[in-house]
C-alpha cells in the first residue's frame, strides 16, 4: 500500500513568536482560515485517504494536531520523544510500516510548505509513486523560479523514464544552500532544481540504505522496530531515542545514496520557513506593505505587521516586520528575518521557557 507520511514536528523558531514548541508551525493559520497541517492533508485527496496518511510529531504536538484532522486514525500518529533530525524519524516511520506491509511505498511530505498547483502536485506523487516500485529513490525537484539562495538544488543527469507526463532524471547530486553569485549559475544552467525536501521511495529500499550508510542509526531503529505493536515499544523507544545521533536525511542518505532520481515539477512552491516567505505569500498594497490583523500604515513601505487584538499603528516604516502576541512583540528588519531563530534560542539559554 502507499502511505503518504507528513513531516509535523519542529517549533518553526523564524517563524516566533506566533510559532512556539507548544504550538508547532504546521498548526498554525498563516496565510488562511485553516493550518498548514489541515491544508497539508487535504490537498492529497484523493490521492491517499485519512487511514494512508501517517503523521511525525513531537510528543507536546499530537494532541493539536489530531484535533485539527479527526479522520486520521489515532495509530496512524508517529511519536518523536524528542528532536533527533529528518534521518532518525524517517527511520522510525519506516519500521512502523514495515511492520503493517512489507511491501509499503512511502511519500515523504512536508506541514510547512505552500503549494499552488495542488493538482500538479498530486499528479506528480503519483509518478513518483509510481517510480518507486522499480527500486528508485525520487525526490521532488521544484522548477526554479529565481537564484534563490535559502533552498538546496538538485543537479539534473540523463533522462532514465516519463511517467504521466514527468521525466524521471539521474539525480547527480545535492548542493547545499549556495550563495547568490552560485544561484545564479545554477538557475542559468538550467539543470537543476531545487531540492523540496520531498521524498518517494518503497520501505525496503530506505531500509536497506540505512543499514548501508548509517549502520548504527539503522541498528537502534531495527531493535526499536522489533517492539513495534506489542507492550515492550515504549520502554524500548524511551530507551534507544535519546543516544540516536542527530543527521538529516539529507546528509546521512541522499547524498551518497544509489538509484536516486529527480522529478522536476513546475508549481508554485515555497518553503513557509520565515516571516519574509510568509510575506511573499499575503496580499499587499501598493507599497508593498502586508498587514494581517488590526493595523493602519501611514508613509511605509515593504513592511509586514502580523497583529494580534490590539491595533498597530506605524509610521514612516520600511522594510520591517512586527509581530505582535499577547505576550511578546517581534521588530525585525525584513533583511534578519533568518535570525529570528536566535531571539528563541537566547530565551530558552535564558530560562525563559514560557515564551517559547
Amino acid at each position: 500500500m502507499n502511505y503518504a507520511v507528513i513531516m509535523a514536528g519542529g517549533a518553526g523558531t523564524r517563524l516566533w513568536p506566533i510559532s512556539r514548541e507548544r504550538l508547532p508551525k504546521p498548526a498554525l493559520r498563516l496565510y488562511s482560515d485553516k493550518s498548514m497541517f489541515q491544508i497539508a492533508v487535504e490537498r492529497l485527496a484523493p490521492l491517499f485517504t485519512p487511514q494512508q496518511v501517517i503523521v511525525v510529531a513531537g510528543a507536546g504536538h499530537t494532541a493539536v494536531l489530531a484535533e485539527q484532522v479527526p479522520e486520521i486514525p489515532s495509530e496512524n500518529f508517529i511519536v518523536e520523544p524528542e528532536g533527533r533530525g529528518t534521518a532518525a524519524a524517517i527511520a522510525l516511520t519506516a519500521v512502523h510500516l514495515a511492520a503493517r506491509d512489507s511491501n509499503a511505498v512511502m511519500a515523504v511530505l512536508t506541514a510547512d510548505h505552500f503549494i499552488g498547483n495542488e493538482a500538479a502536485f498530486r499528479d506528480s506523487v503519483a509518478a513518483a509513486l509510481t517510480a518507486a516500485k522499480s527500486d528508485y529513490l525520487v525526490t521532488l525537484g521544484i522548477s526554479p523560479e529565481f537564484p534563490s539562495t535559502e533552498y538546496g538544488y538538485i543537479q539534473q543527469g540523463k533522462l532514465l523514464d516519463e511517467i504521466g507526463g514527468f521525466q524521471v532524471l539521474e539525480a547527480k547530486r545535492f548542493v547545499e544552500k549556495p550563495d547568490i553569485d552560485r544561484a545564479r549559475e545554477m538557475v542559468q544552467a538550467g539543470n537543476y532544481s531545487w531540492n523540496s525536501g520531498m521524498f518517494i521511495w518503497k520501505v525496503s529500499v530506505i531500509l536497506e540504505e540505512f543499514s548501508r550508510q548509517m549502520p548504527e542509526l539503522f541498528d537502534q531503529i531495527t531493535r526499536i522496530g522489533k517492539t513495534v505493536n506489542t507492550s515492550e515499544y515504549a520502554g524500548t523507544l524511551s530507551e534507544i531515542w535519546p543516544n540516536i545521533r542527530k543527521q538529516t536525511i539529507d546528509y546521512g542518505i541522499m547524498e551518497g545514496a544509489r538509484r536516486v532520481v529527480v522529478l522536476p515539477v513546475a508549481m508554485q512552491w515555497a518553503d513557509v520557513g520565515n516571516w519574509s516567505s510568509l510575506k511573499a505569500l499575503l496580499p499587499a498594497d501598493p507599497n508593498g506593505n502586508t498587514i494581517k490583523g488590526d493595523a493602519t500604515l501611514l508613509d511605509c513601505s515593504g513592511t509586514l505587521l502580523f497583529g494580534g487584538q490590539r491595533l498597530i499603528a506605524g509610521v514612516g516604516l520600511k522594510d520591517l516586520v512586527i509581530v505582535d502576541t499577547p505576550d511578546a512583540l517581534l521588530i525585525c528588519r525584513m533583511d534578519r528575518v533568518q535570525d529570528v531563530r536566535k531571539i528563541a534560542e537566547s530565551l530558552k539559554a535564558n530560562g525563559r521557557l514560557d515564551l517559547i
